[in-house]
């Protein structure tokens, strides 16, 4: 049984994503790339329904997954691809044999999500299997059968209508070849679907689609992976730079640091936290993204044995702090218009640099300043409509809400947060009184 949930597309303004009747719609996503290839039916269930008791939004996953994808079953034991007569697993020839085949548990999964109200970004498959550069492949894409593969994907979900194409996974485009293969598999998947699911490309660590693909006509919307490499977050920069080409584009942060991932992929180096994900996520949205993706380390992998890397089961890390309190940044974006919300980083006077680095984006009448270490800072008044200003204070760890005060709408004025250091990140929310 498919389930109806309104298809999105891009928003007018060409800075957002709707659903088809208009509403706007925030994506606040999970990175869950294993989840085909790892979970059984009942684990998925709890999965998907864990994150969309926490508003999650969307989920990102992979057709052909990571970890050993091609060559190890899934949780039925049964493999995505048969082998060719060389003895190759191979794209055209899906294995959809017998009564419960790879491509149905996907199907199922996928069916689940949208009867829970949520999209998946679905990865046709992960970079290995063209470019293999790290991880275990084998590469079995030539630009050949990446169409044909595209097609018969396309067309197998055109009805669903909670799919987005993420073209990429994880592997940079270091040959003509490498480009061919990825257009040429866009290219199938509107053949098979008939341009009915929007489509973006995931890229490497440190990069945007934007590097080489911005101009391609199948692709929606910019997909950044800020990564994993930095301790203080400056996504936010990456996100402008992309905000501001031409033609306009949305843009998403699609990977950023996940919550208990060794900082620069080094245990000795300790754990990013919900701290960091925090600002990850309102930098990214307060330099112009449409929403953000959250990640944790154990869950992208469904963890079920830790060790230093993975440090704890996916089924505990379903619970860490940082993924409940993304439900926040979502509630504050959508309890303002957010359409016509822009970035101004003109309303801090005086910024701070490095890890004191402030974000700020405002609409017609309101402006949201976040202090990722709640120091002092001083807002350019005037910016908003209305005489005089009503200020709160927004907590990112709970959500709540606390009285600033009033003040004139015009020259310059100092807030202090009500808590500094950190884990005493602040959003200043300004709504003009008129």
């Amino acid at each position: 049984m498919t389930y109806r949930i309104q298809r999105l597309k891009v928003s007018e303004n060409k800075r957002f994503l709707v659903q088809e009747d208009e509403t706007p719609f925030f994506w606040l996503a999970d990175t869950a790339w294993e989840l085909f290839h790892r979970l059984n039916r009942e684990d998925a269930e709890l999965y998907l329904r864990n994150r969309a008791e926490r508003r999650f939004s969307v989920i990102q996953a992979v057709g052909l997954a990571e970890h050993e994808g091609l060559t190890t079953g899934n949780a039925y034991g049964r493999f995505p691809l048969k082998k060719n007569e060389q003895g190759q697993y191979d794209p055209l020839l899906p294995d959809i044999d017998g009564d419960y085949s790879y491509w149905d548990h996907v199907d199922y999964i996928v069916d689940q999500a949208a009867a829970l109200g949520l999209y998946i970004a679905f990865l046709p498959t992960w970079g290995d299997k063209y470019n293999l550069m790290w991880g275990k492949g084998p590469e079995i894409f030539n630009s050949d059968n990446a169409r044909p593969y595209g097609q018969w994907l396309g067309e197998r979900y055109k009805d669903r209508d909670n799919v987005i194409w993420v073209l990429g996974g994880d592997r940079p485009q270091h040959t003509r070849e490498h480009f061919d293969i990825i257009c040429s598999m866009a290219k199938g998947l509107r053949e098979g679907d008939g341009g009915a699911n929007l489509m973006t490309f995931h890229p490497p660590g440190g990069q945007s689609s934007s590097l080489h693909m911005h101009n391609e006509p199948w692709l929606a919307f910019n997909m950044i992976q800020s990564g994993h490499h930095e301790w203080v977050r400056t996504n936010f920069e990456k996100v402008a730079a992309d905000y501001n080409r031409e033609p306009i584009k949305p843009v998403v942060d699609g990977e950023p640091c996940y919550e208990d991932h060794p900082i620069n992929f080094k245990a000795e180096n300790g754990y990013f936290d919900a701290a960091d994900v925090r600002k990850a996520a309102y930098n990214a949205v307060f330099a112009g993204a449409f929403g953000h993706t959250y990640g944790h380390h154990s869950i992208w992998s469904m963890t079920t044995e830790p060790d230093t890397y993975f440090i704890m089961t996916w089924k505990d890390a379903i619970l860490r702090p940082g993924a409940e309190q993304m439900s926040h940044l979502r509630s504050l974006i959508e309890s303002r218009p957010f359409l016509t919300r822009i970035p101004d980083q003109s309303l801090i006077a005086d910024n701070y640099s490095g890890a004191n680095r402030m974000t700020a984006t405002r609409g017609e009448n309101y402006a949201m300043i976040y202090s990722p270490n709640g120091i002092p800072f001083r807002v350019v008044m005037g910016k908003i409509r209305g005489t005089s200003v009503k200020a709160s204070w927004y907590d990112p760890r709970n959500g709540a809400w606390a009285d600033a005060g009033v003040y004139a709408n015009d020259g310059e004025v100092e807030y202090q947060p009500p808590t500094s250091g950190r884990d005493g990140d602040w959003i200043l929310v300004l709504d003009g009184i008129e």
